[in-house]
């Protein structure tokens, strides 16, 4: 019998393999940028789309749509700080992306490391 966490992911599987390309390859790559990055996050569906938490009743914290555009997101629970400098108070939440190449990687990589890091204590 799958656990629950089993059947969440292969509803998180299914959805980006029912995305039109080339949003499913991309979905497909940071799916396991995102698992690869933070293991320890369990998938679920999360407002239609990909979302991952520490549990599998816990909160989402990070999460990728695909709608007009492709989407990186934390969630409003993840713990969110403003950015400062000539960002001041603006809290980067959300990153739109068309593509993923090495560089836009090893970004979405640090983005949920942190994410996951300051949450998980």
């Amino acid at each position: 019998m799958a656990t629950k966490d089993e059947k969440n992911l292969q509803k998180v599987l299914a959805k980006i393999d029912r995305m039109d390309e080339p949003a499913r390859t991309t979905m497909q790559r940071m799916h396991k940028i995102i698992t690869a990055a933070a293991p320890e996050l369990k998938p679920r569906i999360w407002y239609g789309m990909p979302g991952y938490a520490l549990h599998a009743s816990s909160p989402v914290l990070v999460f990728f749509r695909n709608d007009e555009r492709m989407t990186l997101g934390l969630s409003e629970k993840a713990e969110l700080k403003p950015a400062g400098g000539e960002d001041g108070q603006l809290i980067p939440a959300a990153w739109y992306l068309e593509e993923l190449d090495d560089v836009t990687e090893k970004r979405v990589a640090e983005i949920v490391r942190s994410a996951v890091s300051v949450n998980a204590r």
